[in-house]
């Protein structure tokens, strides 16, 4: 049988298609959406743009493959169990801000409320059971996430530095939103032409994609035992480009904004990222990290600024990283009366424990250069000044 790495074609949609056909036992329903041609585009700047590695064209078909797969598999399960798209997703808490703002502080220490449904990141990587496992006992999918951290660990040990990854925390929905193939695959590759055809492209689909998976992630819970929450916590900043669109097919969420000087967080996400185009290219360019990401994020936070300017005052809360790290319980008590919840003793006893024990002061610190990603104050006062008198001054 023909390699498709050896022939070239292993980014071509009909070969992924294929392998994860053949993977999911014949299943041949992919479900709704433009993934086909946002494949056929990706495909163009993955050969063209990104100078993939040996290792980084391996490793990316296996992730598109493994994402069909799923999505033939979350299909497959919504037909035989009609019951999955009837559970009640309707008011999520979402966390929203630039990397580096303490998002995923505020997410875990509020994790600790069990009145949260989340999902842990082994669910988010792998929100579909595997061959060998039972919707009640995915342990092979908690392997084989522990067996990929672990590895990310060993290949890039600085990634604990940026990002606490644990295979068992709760995380953010950018891996499940990636399943509708209309999401920042500039994460990892440098692909500007896939990236430009996104940015013109209607991502509601990639909601009401994200609802489904998260029905289907509260489904399997309920049958592992896990009572549901009152409410789902979500966090990501990819909502920050499309937060209309979060707010269209969730209308009832209630968003946390979180914000810190881009001075502190855009060079330390240029950082973050430049080690993830490492993983798939031996050519990943730090200033085109820079130039790329520093763009991006400045456009989502106009965007951002403006959506809010015709949404309801109730539908956001603005959260300060400095309050954050200082008096973490603080921000929480603000963040339940906003959300309308009870913060019980027990509950703040578990999330002061929690704090005592994950505090930043255990990790290592994270070193990078702003210059060598050409983020100097002159360039990050041009694209964030207008952020920075809103919410900084």
């Amino acid at each position: 049988m023909t390699n498709p790495i050896e022939t070239g074609e292993e980014f071509a949609p009909n070969s992924l298609l294929a392998e994860a056909r053949a993977r999911a036992g014949g299943l041949d329903d992919f479900g709704p959406g433009d993934f086909r041609e946002a494949l056929q585009v990706l495909e163009s700047a993955l050969h063209d743009q990104a100078r993939l590695c040996a290792q980084g064209r391996a490793l990316l078909r296996e992730k598109l493959v493994a994402q069909l797969v799923n999505r033939l598999v979350i299909e497959d399960h919504c037909k035989r169990y009609p019951e999955i798209l009837q559970q009640p997703i309707d008011d999520p808490l979402v966390i929203v801000g630039l990397p580096r703002t303490g998002t995923t502080l505020l997410q875990r220490v509020l994790s600790v409320d069990p009145q949260f449904s989340k999902a842990q990141w082994w669910e988010t990587r792998y929100p579909a059971p595997l061959p060998g496992e039972t919707l009640e006992q995915p342990q092979v999918r908690i392997e084989r996430a522990r067996a990929e951290v672990a590895g990310m660990i060993e290949f890039v040990p600085q990634i604990l530095a940026i990002h606490p990854l644990d295979a068992e925390q709760p995380d953010e929905e950018f891996m499940l939103m990636e399943h509708s193939f209309l999401c920042a695959m500039d994460s990892y590759v440098n692909v500007p032409a896939y990236t430009a055809w996104l940015d013109r492209q209607d991502q509601t689909q990639v909601y009401t994609y994200l609802k489904k998976m998260l029905q289907f992630l509260q489904w399997q819970q309920a049958r592992r035992g896990i009572a549901r929450g009152r409410r789902w916590l979500l966090k990501s900043p990819q909502h920050l480009h499309t937060l209309e669109l979060l707010l269209k097919v969730f209308p009832k969420a209630q968003v946390i904004l979180t914000h810190r000087d881009p001075a502190k967080t855009i060079p330390s996400l240029a950082s973050f990222i430049h080690t993830l185009w490492q993983i798939y290219s031996d050519q990943a360019d730090p200033a085109q990290v820079g130039e790329q990401w520093s763009q991006r994020m400045a456009r989502a936070l106009r965007h951002c600024m403006a959506v809010r300017e015709d949404m309801p005052a109730g539908a956001f809360l603005d959260v300060h990283f400095e309050d954050t790290v200082s008096q973490p319980l603080g921000v929480v008590e603000r963040i339940y009366r906003f959300a309308g919840l009870e913060l019980t003793p027990p509950v703040r006893e578990a999330m002061a424990d929690w704090l005592s024990r994950n505090g930043r002061e255990k990790r290592a610190a994270h070193h990078y250069d702003p210059a060598s990603f050409g983020l100097d104050e002159a360039r990050l006062q041009r694209d964030y000044g207008d952020y920075r008198a809103r919410h900084l001054a």
